[in-house]
This record gives structure tokens, C-alpha cells and sequence, in this order.
């Protein structure tokens, strides 16, 4: 089976429902991967309807090659580069932005990319191949103490102090240039480890998140979505782990809540003014029948937030 019909479109019906797709709006799919969520948002859209895609992974924008569609244009970027991308593009406001965050399963299942400790191969890790320093070559300088703060921090494991130190070591008498060498270093330095997890489960996503940047570029970009935004326009956001969900549940709150007065200040709640954008229903969590179909969905969490040219706005 291929990589692309392997792969499931976690929360597909749902996000693309969020995003009400008008006929002839402009949407922005910000995270291409196989093309999922764009198929469908291509098939609400009428005839004048358009839809920019954007991903920095080449072997993504390789697969959207594969639609043959004039309201559709794939751009190979960072989605940190949004309001650049549509700017360049010569596009004002848009109907809808929609982010599917993290890794996507063809990245994890190509050996090659070296994402994944199932199996033996190089030490890449990065989304875009066509740039940047791997995994490997960064492990072959970093300092321990940042190795440390990435591991604990991006991966929120508490032996991250000791695989620091154990992998510094390591690389003292060979390079790390492997997924096997990686994981099986980190196995002898994890001394319990969580049901049906692999020991090096954290370490590997800490790094891959770090080589990516993908927390900030989630930071950069969220402003630019609701800045890109038609009034009445909506953003989806699906996240995988509690750092992304975090950023995103913290951005859409504050961005509801508008103007904070002192709790005490006698003013009335129809005259203080509104956020730039309101909140969209509760959080989203994939459906026990998705779960049953693909078990990678079980840890995502779609958010959805209006623009409304509120306060600030």
C-alpha cells in the first residue's frame, strides 16, 4: 500500500465542517501532508472558489502534484510565512485557515526520514529536507545542558538529565548517526517507562520538535492566521500533544477575552468590547469509531475561533 493511501486524515469530516467552507470563499490549508483535509474543502468549493496550500516538506508538495485543479495552488513554505506566502500572492483576506500540527504519519512511516525508532535508519528528522541541520548533526555539537532542557522540556521526560549526559558520552567514542543508535542509548538510561511506550518515545518527539522549530512556528503563525482573516472568517486548529494544544488553547482565549478591566470596575457586559475573535464550540477529540480505524488520533484536539473584528482588530 502506498504511503499516501495509508494515510488517515485524523479529524477529516470535523475540521473541514469548522471551517463552514463557502462556495466561492478563499480557504488556506497551512499543512498540505497528503492532502486530505484539501480534497475535501476542494469539493465544497464552487467554481470560483479558491484554496492555497502551503507545507515544507517536498515530498508533500511532491503529492500535490497529483491535483490537477485550477482553484487549487500548493506553495512549498513554512507555514510561519503565511502572511509573506499570501502577500506574495497577491491575496487580502481569507474565509479560512485550517493547521493539522506535528508529524504525519508518511514522515513517520519512511525509514528514511528518520523520525521513527521502529526502525534502523538515518538520523534526519527534519520536515524539510531540503534545508536545515538533522538530528544527527545537530547531536554531534549541541552542549548537554541545552540537550537536556530540549529533552525535558519538548519531551517532558524526567531521566532528560541522564540521557543528556549519557548521549555526550556516547558520542565521545562514535558518532550518533542512526535511529537505532539514538534509541537504544536512551533504552539503557529510562528506568521505568509508560505502558506500551517505547523509552525513547520522548526523546525522539523533543528532538524532532526542536529541529523543527515547531512550537515557535506554531507561535508565529497563529497572530497571522486571524490577521489573515475575513470578519466572520474561521480558524481550525488540530494539535497532537499538550504543548501545541497549550499554545493554541492560550492564543484563542486571550484573543476572545478582548479589553480586561478590573473585576470590580462597574461597567456593564454589553459595553465592554469584544475579543478579536470568539471561540467556536468545545474542543474537539476524534470519535471511538476513528479510534477503532486509526489509534494516531487518539491524542488530538481540534479548536476552533471567528474572527470578528473586535477589539484591537
Amino acid at each position: 500500500m502506498s504511503q499516501e493511501l495509508a494515510h488517515a486524515t485524523v479529524l477529516l469530516d470535523e475540521a473541514v465542517a469548522a471551517l463552514q467552507v463557502q462556495p466561492e470563499g478563499v480557504y488556506v490549508d497551512c499543512t498540505f501532508g497528503r492532502g486530505g483535509h484539501s480534497r475535501l474543502i476542494l469539493q465544497r468549493l464552487g467554481a470560483h472558489g479558491r484554496l492555497i496550500a502551503l507545507d515544507k516538506d517536498p515530498m508533500a508538495i511532491a503529492a500535490a502534484q497529483a491535483i490537477s485543479d485550477a482553484r487549487f495552488q500548493i506553495v512549498h513554505s513554512a507555514f510561519e510565512h503565511l502572511s509573506e506566502v499570501l502577500r506574495e500572492l497577491g491575496v487580502g483576506k481569507v474565509d479560512g485557515v485550517l493547521l493539522d500540527l506535528g508529524v504525519s504519519s508518511p514522515q513517520l512511516d519512511d525509514a528514511q526520514r528518520g523520525f521513527s525508532f521502529r526502525f534502523d535508519a538515518p538520523l534526519d528528522m527534519r520536515m524539510d529536507t531540503s534545508r536545515g541541520e538533522t538530528a544527527a548533526q545537530w547531536l554531534a555539537t549541541v552542549d548537554e545542558s541545552l540537550l537536556a532542557e530540549v529533552i525535558g522540556g519538548y519531551g517532558e521526560e524526567r531521566f532528560a538529565r541522564k540521557i543528556a549526559r549519557a548521549l555526550v558520552a556516547a558520542r565521545k567514542e562514535t558518532p550518533i548517526l542512526t535511529t537505532r543508535q539514538l534509541s537504544e542509548i536512551v533504552a539503557q538510561n529510562v528506568h521505568s517507562r509508560e505502558p506500551g511506550k517505547n523509552p525513547a518515545t520522548r526523546t525522539f518527539q523533543a528532538i524532532r520538535i526542536y529541529i523543527n522549530r515547531e512550537l515557535e512556528e506554531l507561535e508565529s503563525v497563529l497572530p497571522q492566521c486571524m490577521d489573515s482573516l475575513k470578519v466572520g472568517g474561521r480558524m481550525a486548529v488540530i494539535s497532537f500533544h499538550s504543548l501545541e494544544d497549550r499554545i493554541v488553547k492560550r492564543f484563542m482565549r486571550d484573543m476572545a477575552q478582548g479589553d480586561k478591566f478590573p473585576r470590580n470596575l462597574p461597567i456593564r457586559a454589553v459595553d465592554i468590547p469584544q475579543g478579536m475573535i470568539k471561540l467556536v464550540g468545545k474542543a474537539v477529540h476524534a470519535s471511538d469509531q476513528e479510534l477503532a480505524d486509526n489509534p494516531r488520533a487518539r491524542s488530538a484536539v481540534l479548536r476552533v475561533a471567528e474572527y470578528t473584528g473586535g477589539a484591537g482588530a
